[in-house]
């Protein structure tokens, strides 16, 4: 239903915010005029002013011989042959004095989700733009503490995050060319500079784009199915690893990698939601992760997964 919904708010130019859960299996559309009276609230720029705050965010990471035993579980995997990237999340427990609204409106990030007091969202990843008949990708697969010397040409020459950047890029290469003509690497492994709370990361990302038929509106839905779930919050090859994801990490991420988005008419932008925090009755949860590969190193994975909790 929600596709073809999607597809007729499209046809019609109608403006809408839509919010998907990991798999594509549950997407929310809300028109425009309707998101106040739903308790949502979004906020997508790229060019926002980094803004100073209180980082309180007190975090009770899950064990490490609990994550490597699921790390193990991928490389077995990974040797079978069923999967050669896999990104392995975590639920971790966080206290902060500050409301899932608060945090919304302290938090620096180009996509910012705030949902009906149940989670919130502050996201670095783009997933798809769509503009004047070009949609662009920006796979996001890297990061390392910038405060480690020579941090940007550690990372650069690292063969491990090499390989799997590699693969998600050619993934999300063959995603676009379901949906897109004449699709091309615009810029391999660049970096940017992410305020990570109390110090800085480096993340590599990657531009692709491919040219679309000039009726993509009415086809928004079918886009998105054709596309999701992300493959950056996935991995390769997307159907088999993302069945031994729900076997291996023991729990639900819901709408964390997910993608929301907004289109106004004429364009579309949207993002993948990593940097999450989720409500439940006992707590608040953040949920974050990275890529395994054959050659990754449990520790520094496990650290990763923790140096991604944070509130920009």
């Amino acid at each position: 239903m929600s596709i073809a919904l999607l597809n007729s708010l499209g046809k019609r130019r109608e403006p809408f915010l839509f919010i998907s859960d990991f798999k594509g299996e549950n997407i929310e559309v809300i028109l425009a005029q309707d998101l106040e009276k739903e308790n949502v609230a979004f906020k997508i720029d790229e060019s926002f002013v980094h803004k100073k705050h209180t980082h309180i965010l007190e975090i009770f990471p899950v064990d490490f011989s609990e994550y490597k035993q699921k790390f193990d579980k991928i490389l077995e995997k990974i040797h079978s042959g069923e999967t050669y990237v896999l990104n392995l999340t975590q639920p971790t427990k966080v206290k902060t004095p500050l409301s899932l609204s608060k945090i919304f409106e302290v938090t620096n990030a180009h996509y910012k989700l705030y949902y009906k007091d149940k989670f919130v969202c502050f996201s670095p990843e783009k997933f798809i733009q769509i503009s004047k008949d070009t949609i662009h990708t920006f796979p996001m697969k890297g990061t390392i503490d910038a405060g480690i010397p020579n941090a940007e040409k550690k990372i650069l020459a690292n063969e491990k995050e090499m390989a799997e950047h590699i693969m998600i890029v050619d993934l999300l290469r063959n995603d676009l060319s379901i949906v897109a003509k004449e699709v091309n690497v615009e810029k391999f492994r660049y970096i940017t500079e992410l305020n990570a709370g109390r110090k800085k990361l480096l993340q590599v990302s990657s531009h692709i784009s491919g040219e679309l038929a000039s009726d993509w509106h009415e086809n928004i839905g079918s886009i998105l199915e054709s596309l999701l779930p992300a493959g950056s919050i996935s991995g390769a090859p997307k159907k088999s690893t993302v069945e031994i994801i729900e076997k291996v990490e023991e729990y639900k991420r819901d709408y964390f990698s997910g993608v929301f988005g907004y289109y106004d008419g004429e364009t579309l932008d949207s993002g993948v939601m990593i940097r999450f925090i989720e409500k439940t009755e006992e707590s608040l949860i953040y949920k974050s992760g990275g890529g395994i590969t054959l050659d990754s190193d449990a520790l520094l994975e496990y650290n990763e997964l923790q140096d991604k909790i944070y509130l920009p």
